[in-house]
């Protein structure tokens, strides 16, 4: 069973995202209402993943972010713990810099109950957040605005021509169904090229691989989306 912690400083979302994930057979192990009391039982409850508000009292979701993944954390079952960041404003600049330390994605505290379930465990099972409405448009107008967060440079040189392309696509939002039917080749295919420049980059996963693809400028903000 997927295990839970969600910080929030709102007692209502919290109760409400426990509510919608109980009925689903996700298990909500934790609670917080702070980032401290994020971290503190991150560290304790060891989940599966962690909905993190941005903006909270005594330590923000951003930093507290920062230093639960600075620690390489790893769930009961030794896989790495995912943390979605959750926000009412869908370009928050401060998500951009959870992006880039490592946060799996975000959802808007206005997310539908199905997707809710969906994104945990999607993220659970190594996979991003990256809608295109959403985080592409975050990432397109950030990348190039906010260098002081451009920690996650790397050189595309190891990359095959394939891969290269792999991770365009990626940029775009597009999901691994969506990469098999553009490039003509098996689901199976398109995670193991992910994984080859997830593993040639140092990349913790999909979300990280977007944000290098335009920092490098592999891909360029276009300025009609959005």
């Amino acid at each position: 069973m997927t295990r839970v912690v969600i910080a929030d400083d709102q007692a209502l979302v919290r109760t409400g995202f426990t509510m919608i994930l109980t009925a689903a057979g996700v298990e909500v192990v934790g609670q917080a209402a702070n980032g401290l009391e994020a971290i503190a039982a991150t560290r304790r409850l060891r989940p599966d993943v962690v909905l993190m508000d941005i903006r909270m009292p005594d330590l923000d979701g951003l930093e507290a972010t920062r230093r639960i993944l600075g620690e390489a954390p790893t769930t009961v079952d030794g896989q790495p713990i995912r943390v979605v960041m959750l926000t009412t404003f869908d370009l928050d600049q401060y998500v951009y810099a959870a992006l880039t330390a490592g946060a799996s994605g975000f959802l808007l505290k206005d997310v539908s109950p199905d997707h809710l379930v969906h994104a945990v465990r999607l993220v659970q099972d190594g996979d991003a957040l990256l809608a295109p409405t959403i985080t592409r448009r975050l990432v397109e107008r950030f990348a190039r605005v906010d260098p002081g967060h451009s920690a996650l440079h790397r050189d595309l040189a190891a990359l095959t021509p394939r891969e290269r392309e792999v991770l365009t696509l990626l940029a775009g939002g597009l999901s691994n169904t969506e990469l098999a039917a553009a490039l003509k080749l098996s689901e199976a295919t398109v995670k193991t090229h992910i994984t080859h420049i997830l593993t040639k980059l140092q990349l913790r996963d999909r979300v990280q691989a977007v944000v290098v693809a335009y920092e490098t400028g592999l891909v360029t903000p276009n300025a009609r989306q959005g």
